[in-house]
């Protein structure tokens, strides 16, 4: 039975970014990511958004963690190679309805210390000569990030600091034991599974993270406290077109849902999405993550409310993500959960738990806030 101090499960961007601020605190470190490649969940199926931290509680671990990732992603980002850019992102409202919700969103924006700035249409317009709004909130720090080459970095930072990520490799079981927990872990080259004893585990299974924390918490009063994971698809169409865009675009919120947005690529190149499709689904396996096509005809009336040059059949099916939610259809959205020892009474366990948006933009804050959970 092999041993090892800490266990990441999960090699997402949160995972990986947990591992190596683990890394470098000076831990030896074993991600184990059931996939044959680092990020093919969550983490490549997002719109690759550095958000502001505009959308969150004041106070809640979303806007904290939101706010603080991105400033860390930032600075990361000009010390390696890969891209992030502040292209900035406009709020827009087109209605008087929305009005009420752009007021709010200004309010929450400020009291989480990100820096807004209220225009009206015809200054929104001169930014962006094909918009139309009647008002906008501009949001200078929101940008667009090359996840992929991120994740590229964070691995490259944690096999420097003596980490490594063992691909293929799939926890089926777990038992705590005096030393730490006893994983059970499946692989290609042992179907049967193999035992590894950790001092410290930390769970970051992004759509399987609710079934991994019941695994990690069986038998103990604390796994009654476990929510019910669900699952939300959002589509993605790209823009067979040139965008006439250099800033994302955003609708002024109305509900629980954000609206159709544009958001942009590095590239350039226009996107709009996610929608909203909850699923009945309860294995993340079992998830179709096919595009259809007719989704799109609801978007070009949602799109033309702010572009209404945007032309006729130009949207394309892109790709899709799903969400890993801890609240079902109808209910409101709850903060990221965090839970270590004192949560659920196991030392060493940390399970992350609702990473879906701003899940991506807070990975770096997450990491730091794991490390002073596990230094207690």
């Amino acid at each position: 039975m092999d041993q090892i101090d800490t266990v990441v499960i999960g090699a997402g961007v949160v995972g990986l970014a947990v591992a190596r601020a683990l890394a470098l605190a000076g831990r030896e470190v074993v991600v184990l990511e059931q996939a044959t490649a680092v990020g093919t969940g969550v983490s490549s199926r997002n719109s690759e958004v550095i958000h502001a931290g505009l959308y969150y509680a004041p106070g809640s671990l979303k806007a904290r963690l939101c706010v603080r990732g991105k400033e860390l992603l930032y600075v990361y980002s000009a010390q390696r190679s890969f891209d992030a850019k502040a292209c900035g992102k406009l709020v827009v409202a087109t209605s008087p309805e929305q009005m009420t919700g752009l007021r709010a969103l200004e309010s929450k924006a400020k009291a989480n210390g990100v820096v807004v700035e209220r225009v009206t249409g015809e200054q929104a317009q001169a930014m962006e000569p094909e918009l139309q709004c009647t008002e906008a909130l501009w949001s200078p720090t929101t940008g667009i990030v090359d996840s992929h080459g991120w994740m590229l970095a964070l691995q490259g930072d944690l096999e420097q600091a003596g980490g490594m990520v063992a691909l293929g490799s799939g926890v089926v079981g777990a038992e705590q034991v005096a030393e730490g927990v006893l994983l059970r872990v499946q692989s290609a080259d042992c179907p049967e599974g193999t035992e590894l004893l950790a001092r410290q585990v930390i769970n970051a299974a992004g759509l399987h993270a609710c079934t991994v924390a019941g695994l990690l918490l069986a038998g103990t009063p604390a796994a009654a406290q476990l929510p019910t994971p669900h699952y939300a698809k959002g589509s993605y169409y790209s823009l067979a077109c040139k965008a006439p865009f250099q800033r994302l675009i955003y609708p002024a919120p109305q509900d629980a849902w954000l609206g159709v947005h544009l958001t942009l690529d590095l590239g350039g190149q226009a996107r709009f999405g996610p929608d909203l499709e909850w699923l009945d689904v309860t294995d993340p396996s079992a998830i179709d993550y096919t595009v259809d096509p007719a989704r799109a005809t609801g978007f070009y009336a949602e799109v033309r409310r702010y572009w209404p040059g945007l032309p006729d059949g130009v949207l394309q099916p892109a790709y899709s993500g799903v969400r890993p939610k801890i609240h079902a259809r109808g209910e409101p959205a709850p903060d990221f959960r965090i839970d270590g020892p004192a949560q659920h009474g196991l030392k060493g366990v940390v399970n992350l738990l609702g990473i879906e948006s701003p899940g991506l933009t807070s990975s770096m804050a997450i990491a730091e806030q794991v490390v002073q959970i596990l230094k207690q």
